[in-house]
């Protein structure tokens, strides 16, 4: 999936993901439960797809809480993207060897918002996410509340997301992770979508971080300043961040001096460069990493 590839077409993707969501259900009786949530913040209906293990519907399971992960899409992608790119046979197929456990996956459809608030103050996902979004699934799926038992992950502008979310609310979650995320120390220089009439790279940016882009308000969801802000909360927290060293964006740059930045700050975390590019293919080999890594943290909080 490139990284600033536009949304796809909401009907092909609707009748292909059924077609997934019948062959899924009838393999393993696992299943997605996908809605729209009515967002009094946004102004809007937000949809969400929340993957279900085998188990949450069993008749012995009625009173049984889950941990909980929340997976954030790459630009272009949609809350259906979990079932569409691969990443949930990949979890059924680490489920049936064992390799993990039973969890909730919670993917909202996150638009082009990288996750936060925007600059003109029109899109305020950020607020919709911590202060709707989160609160309304633990009302409504079986879900354990501590911190150890939530997790959040997420590809690309989802991996941005991810570790922003994160990282400016350690107290929230207990372990995060990204691949290929769109990790970038300093904005842009001279992206304006008025001066780069025509480009969509530079209408996206501006549409989300100001046009300009707004230096200051960049740095107030960089993850490398938040990870300055919160280091020490931070030093309870499992991370886990991966990027290919082929990656068509040059987020392997970004993502270095974060490894870089949250090593000088005594920051326990996981970090690799792997050969691939910016893609499904590559997240698809990758994924398991993640899945297992969460798990590890979802089983030890036991």
């Amino acid at each position: 999936m490139p990284f600033f590839q536009r949304h796809r077409s909401g009907r092909i993707a609707g009748l292909v993901f059924l077609a997934l969501l019948a062959a899924v259900s009838a393999r393993s009786q696992d299943r997605a439960d996908c809605r729209a949530f009515r967002s009094a913040i946004l102004h809007s209906s937000v949809r969400y797809c929340v993957y279900l293990p085998a188990s949450y519907s069993s008749p012995d399971a009625k009173t049984k809480k889950y941990p909980v992960l929340y997976l954030l899409h790459g630009l272009g992608g949609n809350e259906q993207a979990m079932a569409l790119d691969g990443e949930w046979t990949s979890l059924q197929d680490l489920r049936r060897d064992k390799k993990v456990g039973d969890f909730l996956v919670v993917a909202p459809d996150g638009w082009d918002t990288f996750y936060i608030n925007s600059r003109d103050g029109k899109t305020p996902y950020g607020d919709f996410f911590l202060r709707e979004f989160i609160p309304f699934v633990e009302r409504t799926y079986r879900v354990r509340g501590e911190r150890a038992a939530r997790g959040i992950t997420g590809f690309s502008m989802g991996g941005y997301g991810a570790l922003r979310i994160a990282f400016a609310h350690p107290e929230l979650f207990g372990s995060a992770s990204a691949h290929s995320g769109a990790l970038m120390r300093e904005p842009p220089q001279g992206v304006s979508a008025v001066a780069s009439s025509g480009n969509p790279v530079a209408q996206l940016l501006a549409n989300v971080f100001g046009d300009p882009i707004d230096s200051k308000f960049w740095d107030l969801n960089s993850p490398f300043a938040l990870a300055r802000k919160n280091a020490e909360l931070l030093k309870k927290m499992k991370i886990y961040f991966d990027c290919g060293t082929e990656d068509s964006y040059g987020f392997y740059r970004g993502a270095s001096e974060l490894h870089e930045t949250l090593d000088s700050l005594k920051i326990p975390h996981e970090f690799h460069l792997y050969p691939g590019g910016h893609s499904v293919s590559y997240l698809l080999a990758h994924r398991d990493a993640s899945f297992e890594f969460h798990w590890r943290e979802f089983n030890s909080a036991k």
